[in-house]
């Protein structure tokens, strides 16, 4: 069993900065793609961003390209996301999740990742 904690989150103005991290407990998620998703209110739960298992690939919705960026620590067993350039449409609760399968790429749909953590908010004002 593995379990995600998703950490900082907050209230900035748009233009504004975030660094999220999602830290791992009781397994390690070497060998695992990583991602980060997003749900708005009202909304589905829509793709971010996602991480090869060596961290040598990554991909991003084209939302927010050149904004984001994903990075992960295996030896810390936690993945990190960078946010500069905050919109308010990034306003929404950020969830981290780990790939279902070994060795996978950078996936990109929700049913490819499983052990989702409990998300954190993120709000950006006008």
């Amino acid at each position: 069993q593995v379990q995600l904690v998703e950490s900082g989150g907050g209230l900035v103005q748009a233009g504004g900065s975030l660094r999220l991290s999602c830290a791992a407990s009781g397994r390690t998620f070497t060998n695992y793609a990583m991602g980060w998703f997003r749900q708005a209110p009202g909304k589905e739960r829509e793709f971010v961003a996602s991480i090869s298992w060596s961290g040598g690939s990554t991909y991003y919705t084209e939302s927010v390209k050149g904004r984001f960026t994903i990075s992960r620590d295996n030896a810390k067993n936690t993945v990190y996301l960078q946010m500069n350039s905050l919109k308010p449409e990034d306003t929404a609760v950020y969830y981290c999740a780990i790939a279902r399968f070994k060795s996978w790429g950078t996936p990109t749909r929700t049913n490819e990742y499983d052990s989702w953590g409990q998300g954190t908010q993120v709000t950006v004002s006008s």
